[in-house]
């Protein structure tokens, strides 16, 4: 009797839930139900193929802030903003209390202590990574690979990934993978590194316990993570190991220089050495755009022919291409190469968009969805306009970093930002003045629901050499 009583109580319970969340929805319902007990995960594991694309359309229609809401007793709640008043807030006026939060630390561990700082000899690996793209002898390896024919075709996302991924590795190891050559080998740790993005994606959208559980037992999704991580450790100690040894043995090097907790920072620096990650995503994206805007190409390449001087080829003469940073910025904008920030209060706050986040709790900053607000950039938000970043006078006009967040805010600003732009503006110049890029038809182009925004599908395009630049 008890019994009946109890599952009467408990159907009388589950139909009220039921009767008030029909009866008393929310405006913003209509973009992701808040359903009892799951939250709004189910709407969301629905649109997760294009979460990118549907944050721009719930951001816009909720003033900038929406609150999402997870399964019960999961602490799955996340506050989802672009407003760059509550940016400027978080990053420089109220920088000391906000932090990537300790969970961040627990979803983003296969990357090591490497994603959290940027200072001392990690930073002088990173500086010295993106100052070696700019050497001849490692950049003629992109320009060697598509020039062996007059003509071919080539996944132009996956050429940027080798060229980067090989510079970095024979930089930290000394020894070239060659992943960048004419036959374009299939390369184990570049598709390690493929699984371990995807594996923290998902670990933003599962409760904790549960990706834990599985990491634990090793299935699913964190069974391929822990396989790929141990892929990568693998090749990664080969290398280093080789690496060790030459330079034990070289004249006027300490044997100690070397011990276990440098050969981690060496593995975890071609894990995820930003440069190398973000510099590929944007290139990607930038000569996109480019194929859909070539009136842009023109531009730039009549600013490249009327402000540098051919005999030179150094930082003096990219500096004078504003046009040409002007895109690159613009296809940053529209396709930042890491697509959201995670900041979490240490102390209970009060945003100015009128927010109240309790300590602890986890904010996202969407930075796709905040270079495509109208509210921010103005009514033609969507359209690809690097004139948005030139001056009447013909300088680069800066933008606000709370608007324009794809190097970071307030004290944590990007320290590689300038490089980062070197390699990229090298890159751009080299490839305009001697090929003519082509993005092969009927292809979907499509951003990847992951940690860095790379496209989904690859952008096959053809590479032809320009009879004269």
């Amino acid at each position: 009797m008890a019994s009946i009583s109890l599952l009467d109580a408990s159907i009388a319970i589950l139909c009220f839930l039921i009767f008030h969340f029909l009866l008393f929805k929310k405006p913003h319902d209509r973009f992701l139900r808040n359903w009892p007990v799951l939250g709004m995960l189910p709407g969301l594991l629905m649109v997760l193929h294009r979460i990118h694309d549907f944050s721009v359309e719930v951001l816009e229609n909720t003033d900038l802030t929406f609150p999402f809401k997870g399964p019960w007793f999961t602490g799955m709640d996340v506050l989802v903003t672009v407003d760059p008043a509550n940016i400027h807030y978080m990053l420089s006026s109220n920088f000391s209390n906000y932090t990537k939060g300790a969970d961040a630390k627990e979803v983003l561990d296969v990357f090591g202590e490497m994603i959290f700082s940027s200072e001392g000899e990690l930073w002088k690996i990173q500086r010295k990574a993106a100052q070696s793209m700019l050497t001849n002898q490692w950049f003629r390896k992109l320009s060697v690979s598509a020039t062996r024919k007059k003509e071919m075709v080539v996944d132009l996302q996956d050429v940027f990934q080798r060229f980067t991924f090989d510079t970095t590795f024979v930089l930290v190891t000394g020894f070239d993978p060659k992943s960048l050559s004419v036959e374009m080998p299939e390369v184990e740790y570049a598709n390690a590194l493929d699984d371990l993005g995807d594996g923290i994606l998902y670990r933003h959208i599962k409760p904790k316990f549960l990706w834990k559980l599985q990491n634990r037992i090793g299935f699913g999704q964190e069974k391929r993570m822990i396989e790929a991580d141990a892929t990568f450790d693998r090749i990664s100690a080969k290398y280093i190991s080789a690496k060790r040894k030459e330079v034990r043995s070289s004249k006027g090097i300490d044997h100690h220089q070397l011990n276990g907790e440098s050969e981690d920072l060496l593995t975890s620096q071609i894990k995820l050495d930003p440069t190398k990650e973000t510099v590929a995503s944007a290139l990607t994206w930038f000569f996109w755009l480019l194929s859909e805007n070539p009136r842009v190409v023109t531009k730039i390449r009549q600013e490249i022919i009327s402000k540098t001087i051919p005999e030179r080829n150094g930082e003096e003469n990219l500096d004078k291409l504003v046009y040409l940073q002007g895109a690159l910025y613009e296809s940053m904008r529209l396709y930042p190469p890491v697509p959201f920030q995670r900041k979490s209060p240490i102390k209970p706050d009060l945003l100015p968009s009128g927010h109240k986040v309790d300590a602890n709790s986890t904010i996202m900053i969407f930075l796709y969805a905040l270079g495509r607000m109208r509210a921010v950039w103005g009514e033609y938000a969507l359209e690809f306009k690097p004139e948005r970043w030139i001056s009447q006078t013909g300088s680069l006009r800066d933008e606000p970093s709370f608007k324009f967040l794809s190097f970071n805010a307030g004290p944590r600003t990007c320290p590689g930002k300038h490089l980062a732009m070197t390699i990229m503006k090298k890159v751009a110049v080299e490839i305009l003045q001697n090929y003519d890029i082509e993005v092969i038809k009927g292809q979907k182009i499509e951003p990847d629901p992951g940690f860095i925004l790379y496209m989904k599908h690859g952008l096959q395009v053809t590479i032809t050499k320009r009879c004269s630049p």
